[in-house]
């Protein structure tokens, strides 16, 4: 008579067990504390030398051909002298990887920040960082601050400009893709139609043969085509930042790479060490002050 009583009361333990047990399983559980690190950002996703690179152990960049100076020298991005070769490798050095590990692969201007999968970790072509290439692709930090600048032949009426109005009658001409041809178009606003080239060579052509009377391009590399390339032009002058906020070239990576954020890293400490002002006044000491023209 007892035992009957008792094996129910078994029975409805167990079944009362397993019921919690399939509520618990079922109900929202506490979450553990993350561990991780958000997409992109620097942290035990950036062990040096480790990184999710496009082939194992490797660290590819990529940038156009020609390579043009003061950026890089003799067209040879693999030598480390130039700004850009400089702080590539130089980024390359603080995610971890020497010399002997970076593969340079050569891209395009324009397709280093189009739409599409990356056959690179990072493009470093003097590419400016902005809202709509964003869209894109990602971008580190700034790794250098630029404004672009106006060249034009000696003697000529447009190298006599002191204004961005006295430009505005002139037939300009700049990259295609560029923020120095976004100048002509935004803030020159000439009456006349830009003329945009595939290259910065051509550009320098047209100016030569006076198909155009100005070129734009960014400071530095006005200083070194009026010094070395096209010697008979002159700095007319400098744009003022538009906006308050300085333009600046970053490192291209895809769209969500799990990279950026350990080449941001890279860039921002190169940056507080003092590198890259090191490396700007080793490559770039000829960039100095030129007119601005208001």
């Amino acid at each position: 008579m007892h035992l009957a009583p008792r094996a129910l009361r078994r029975a409805v333990v167990v079944a009362t067990t397993a019921l919690l047990a399939t509520a618990l399983g079922c109900a929202p559980q506490p979450e553990e504390k993350a561990t991780g690190t958000p997409s992109g950002s620097a942290g035990n996703t950036c062990a040096k030398g480790e990184l999710a690179t496009k082939t194992a152990g490797k660290l590819t960049i990529a940038t156009d051909e020609p390579a043009y100076e003061p950026w890089f020298k003799d067209d040879k991005p693999a030598n480390g002298e130039g700004f850009e070769s400089a702080v590539a490798y130089a980024v390359a050095k603080q995610l971890g990887y020497d010399k002997s590990a970076v593969v340079w692969q050569s891209m395009p201007f324009n397709k280093a920040f189009a739409p599409g999968e990356k056959t690179f970790d990072f493009d470093i072509n003097q590419v400016s960082i902005s809202d709509e290439r964003k869209k894109a692709v990602d971008f580190s930090s700034g790794y250098y601050d630029v404004r672009q600048a106006v060249i034009a032949l000696k003697g000529t009426k447009a190298a006599e400009a002191k204004s961005v109005a006295d430009l505005k009658d002139l037939k300009l001409g700049a990259q295609v893709g560029t923020t120095s041809l976004n100048y002509i178009d935004d803030v020159v606003k000439p009456t006349r139609q830009a003329a945009a080239y595939a290259k910065n060579d051509q550009a320098k052509s047209a100016l030569r043969n006076g198909q155009v009377d100005a070129v734009v391009v960014d400071l530095p590399t006005a200083f070194y085509i009026t010094a070395a390339e096209v010697t008979d032009a002159t700095i007319v002058g400098q744009f003022e930042n538009q906006g308050g906020t300085p333009e600046q070239f970053g490192l291209v990576l895809d769209k969500g790479s799990a990279l950026t954020g350990c080449v941001t890293g890279a860039v921002d400490a190169l940056r507080g060490d003092g590198t890259l002002g090191k490396l700007e006044q080793q490559w770039l000491s000829d960039a100095v002050d030129a007119p601005v023209l208001k």
